[in-house]
């Protein structure tokens, strides 16, 4: 879904070029895995690597060219093959999209090179604003394809995150370079531990659809809500804060813990988190490129069944998506911003996103981009769980270019994230973008700050 605000030749060209940018990071990521490693399945709840280089072009061939404009297919198995992913329950249900061979990787860069050029070409030239068209209307089938790349690489990115060191290959100088760099300082002392009360007011989750170029359909329509007061952590939690948890066994202590999180950490043997490693009797970070010791500073990521199970040993809770809000965007006056910061665009001054590093940096680095409550990292170096149940607002209509993007998840086993991680394109950072996963899915950068009434 999108707004009514119509496309220029000036939208087209900058779409054109967001395109080709697209492709081109995704050949960057994509290289860094050995040629080795390309069937691997570093996520056993995700296909193999090799199933997201044909996924890309072929979502964007399929939702611009296929059901945009009526084009035939690029290649009729490899649209159906690459057309959509999975989000399985557990491994049992993983299995069953296991296949026995998939087509070479030959065949899938010939076939996404066909792609590339096909829907450049229509970008370029094609009618992609036609009212007579839900799917191309305002725009609808162009802008969704560039930010469902984008939203693709940081999958793809956590993805790599898992594969052994010998798998990858470090980013060429020319390609993510400013990604590849180790910026978290693992001595660094992070700011004291402090809450802020948040006065009763009101929020606004979601958008106008007549007020911006493009969102997704869980976005509309916009939602003014009443947020009674409560007050909720300055800073994210972090590796040390997460580290007294651990220490004192609170994997072991069932009352932390909901009964399907329960059984799900006994059944995997989760004893904290993934992105840790315990070598020699000492904490290690797992990061991108390297293993290093733990940054005690930087945000902790977990799955939605830790950061609760931790809530419950603090006697705390996670924020509300409608909480997030109101500390994110909302002001003392009562007006809300674009950003947590203000309406001034991102920058590399306001938080870590964008791919400017592939690892998360100690809490409260970016003091520029705090909100008017003095709330810190809202945007960037780790997306933040809530305790709101992904669901569609009052009104919501699926989107006519990709109609299952949200609807599918609408099953009471998701929970809403807001603001963004290390990876997390800068076209995304918009207040009203939700992001969802499961509640024991440990992969994704994804960390949490408490509240309380």
């Amino acid at each position: 879904m999108r707004g009514a605000v119509s496309m220029t030749e000036r939208d087209r060209s900058a779409a054109l070029e967001w395109f080709r940018r697209n492709r081109a990071r995704s050949r960057a990521l994509f290289a860094m895995v050995a040629p080795a490693a390309y069937l691997e399945r570093p996520i056993a709840l995700r296909h193999p690597i090799l199933f997201y280089e044909g996924h890309l072009p072929a979502f964007n061939a399929n939702t611009l060219l296929r059901r945009g404009l009526g084009c035939p297919p690029i290649d009729p198995e490899l649209d159906v093959l690459f057309e959509r992913g999975i989000d399985p329950l557990d491994e049992r249900a993983a299995t069953q999209s296991t296949r026995a061979a998939w087509p070479t990787r030959v065949r899938i860069q010939e076939y996404a090179q066909a792609a590339d050029d096909a829907v450049a070409a229509a970008i370029a030239s094609a009618d992609l604003d036609r009212s007579d068209s839900p799917v191309l209307r305002g725009g609808l089938a162009l802008y969704s394809i560039l930010e469902h790349e984008a939203i693709h690489h940081e999958t793809l990115l956590y993805m790599l995150h898992q594969l052994p060191y010998a798998q990858k290959r470090p980013p060429a100088a020319h390609a993510v370079a400013a990604a590849s760099r180790i910026i978290a300082d693992v001595d660094a002392a992070p700011p004291a531990r402090t809450t802020i009360r948040i006065p009763a007011g009101t929020a606004t989750l979601g958008a106008d659809s007549a007020r911006i170029r493009f969102g997704w359909d869980n976005e509309f329509p916009a939602q003014r809500m009443a947020v009674p007061e409560f007050e909720i952590d300055v800073h994210d939690v972090t590796n040390g804060d997460y580290l007294a948890f651990v220490e004192a066994e609170g994997y072991a202590l069932p009352e932390y813990w909901d009964a399907e999180a329960w059984t799900w950490r006994a059944r995997y043997g989760v004893q904290h988190p993934a992105f840790w490693a315990r070598r020699d009797g000492e904490w290690r970070w797992r990061g991108m490129l390297a293993e290093r010791r733990l940054p005690l500073a930087a945000p902790v990521y977990v799955s939605h069944a830790e950061a609760s199970a931790y809530a419950r040993w603090k006697k705390r809770r996670l924020p509300t998506e409608a909480e997030y809000h109101r500390a994110a965007y909302g002001t003392p006056s009562g007006e809300e911003r674009a950003y947590p910061w203000g309406d001034e665009p991102p920058d590399a001054s306001r938080g870590l996103f964008d791919l400017h590093a592939f690892d998360p940096i100690p809490i409260g680095s970016f003091p520029a981009g705090a909100s008017a409550w003095g709330v810190h990292d809202l945007v960037g170096n780790g997306w933040e769980w809530t305790s709101t149940i992904f669901s569609g607002f009052p009104g919501f209509t699926p989107s006519p270019a990709y109609p299952g993007y949200s609807a599918d998840f609408f099953d009471d086993l998701h929970y809403v994230m807001k603001g963004a991680s290390p990876a997390t394109a800068t076209a995304l950072l918009r207040r009203s973008w939700r992001n969802w996963f499961q509640p024991r899915y440990p992969y994704p950068y994804v960390g949490f700050r408490l509240a309380h009434d």
